[in-house]
């Protein structure tokens, strides 16, 4: 029976997002659009903090602009240096951590998006927008693509984990958090006990976006959740092997209640990592030789209270990762299977 129920929802979640002329099926175009809808109904009542759910890795960086300012989280020394034009242009290939658009990374079934965002030096308007070296969108623009998604897809549920600002007032942040407000109004959720959420207690407030939000004016306002609800912790290294004992510490000590818990499934380039690789960049350099041995990881771990919960990953369209993510949830199901026997 639980074959059948897989084949099944990968029938329903394997339909094409958008066609593709060559008639072959990318990773990429693999439509997981609705996979939370389609969880069986056992599983709508299990705490969202107990399910495994695929998160990318500097969510907004498909896009940098390389003929901005470098951004205010760079070195003194690096925004000297990229004074030179072609400077700017090495470091949009370290900056790019994805290649998919939001709407993009939302149809292939990522729910968790990792936001760092910033002020612009002479940006009357005080605008705030995406960063990673270089400027990325507005910040407006890609909440505005996430409502329309969240809108045509009501059962779906995000986590916007804002973790790192830069240049950034009171002012800044007011704009900030009233342009989240603005963009999500009734579909955001306020902050309350991890373990009351549920796809089936968010469906029934017609709640949609859990915001994270790394400072403290998350007290002012109570769809903000505080940011020690989301612990991220940072392995901070070039070898798989060290991330995956990494990964496995930190879930061995996760705590068991009142937190989601976010494993960062990624590699992190040192100075020496980018010399040596400097034209290439992160995803030829880094992240294409090794992805396939960190999704092989993904593949051996199980969700529960001290399981895997959120899982990220850079350049999330290489391999099969939020697929594979989303089917360990399948274990959920043998458990209860099991427990029937």
């Amino acid at each position: 029976m639980l074959a059948v129920r897989k084949v099944r929802r990968k029938l329903r979640m394997g339909t094409i997002c958008s066609p593709n002329p060559s008639g072959t099926k990318t990773s990429s175009e693999v439509c997981n659009a609705d996979w939370m809808a389609s969880l069986p109904p056992h599983l709508h009542n299990v705490p969202l903090s107990n399910l495994a759910i695929p998160g990318s890795h500097d969510s907004f960086s498909y896009w940098v602009d390389e003929k901005s300012p470098v951004g205010p989280d760079q070195t003194p020394a690096i925004k000297r240096l990229a004074r030179i034009s072609l400077v700017k242009k090495l470091m949009k290939k370290w900056s790019v951590t994805q290649n998919l658009t939001f709407r993009e990374q939302l149809e292939a079934g990522i729910r968790y998006f990792d936001l760092r965002v910033s002020s612009k030096p002479g940006d009357a308007d005080q605008e705030i927008y995406f960063i990673h070296g270089l400027f990325g969108i507005k910040v407006w623009d890609g909440l505005m693509e996430m409502d329309s998604f969240l809108t045509q897809h009501p059962q779906e549920v995000v986590f916007l984990d804002f973790n790192h600002f830069y240049a950034m007032d009171e002012a800044h942040h007011k704009r900030l958090i009233f342009r989240i407000q603005e963009a999500f109004g009734n579909k955001l959720c306020s902050a309350c006990s991890v373990e009351s959420m549920t796809l089936q207690a968010l469906w029934e407030k017609k709640c949609q976006v859990l915001v994270f939000y790394h400072c403290p004016f998350y007290k002012q306002y109570p769809f903000l959740w505080p940011g020690k609800k989301i612990p991220a912790p940072w392995a901070n290294t070039t070898s798989v092997r060290k991330l995956i004992l990494f990964l496995e510490t930190t879930l061995s000590e996760r705590a068991p209640r009142g937190s989601f818990h976010v494993s960062q499934a990624i590699l992190t380039p040192r100075v020496k990592t980018i010399a040596r690789g400097l034209v290439g960049g992160l995803k030829n350099t880094l992240v294409h030789r090794n992805l396939p041995a960190i999704l092989d990881w993904v593949k051996t771990q199980k969700p529960g209270a001290m399981g895997v919960n959120i899982i990220t990953s850079d350049f999330v369209d290489l391999v099969d990762f939020a697929t594979t993510v989303i089917e360990l949830n399948d274990l959920l199901q043998e458990d209860r299977a099991l427990a029937k026997c």
